[in-house]
This record gives C-alpha cells, sequence and structure tokens, in this order.
C-alpha cells in the first residue's frame, strides 16, 4: 500500500509559459493527482499523489524547465 503524499518543489515562475510547462511535466508523472502553485516569499509547486518519484520529478524539471528547481519537502498529506 503507498502512502499519499505531498511534495513542494521550489522553482522559480518567470513566465505564463514557465508556468504551463512545469504543469505538463507535473501531470504526466505516474502517480500525481494533484498540481498546484503557491507563490510566497518564495515560488513553488506543490504535487499530490501515491508513489511519486519526487527526486525524479525534480530532476526532471531542473533539465527542462529551470536549472533552480529544488526539492523542500516529502511528507505525508492528510
Amino acid at each position: 500500500m503507498t502512502m499519499r503524499q505531498r511534495i513542494e518543489i521550489e522553482v522559480p515562475l518567470h513566465c505564463g509559459g514557465c508556468k504551463k510547462k512545469i504543469m505538463s511535466i507535473c501531470t504526466t508523472a505516474d502517480g500525481v493527482c494533484s498540481v498546484s502553485f503557491e507563490r510566497g516569499g518564495k515560488d513553488k509547486v506543490v504535487i499530490k499523489g501515491e508513489g511519486v518519484d519526487a527526486a525524479g520529478l525534480t530532476a526532471c524539471l531542473r533539465k527542462k524547465v529551470n536549472k533552480y528547481a529544488e526539492l523542500i519537502s516529502v511528507a505525508k498529506d492528510t
């Protein structure tokens, strides 16, 4: 049984194109149920799902969108 998880990845959102590309990459990853963006002190994408490879997803974002994507946290989603 896999645990439902909440993944936060810090990634600068420069423009609408970046946001669209990030959304496309995240929604096609295995196990992802929802993707949302949070803009506070730092821009981040929040991914919720089951069995998501957080490190792999972060590496993919680094490679395809922004070299500064950083995995902030992986936690159990309530």
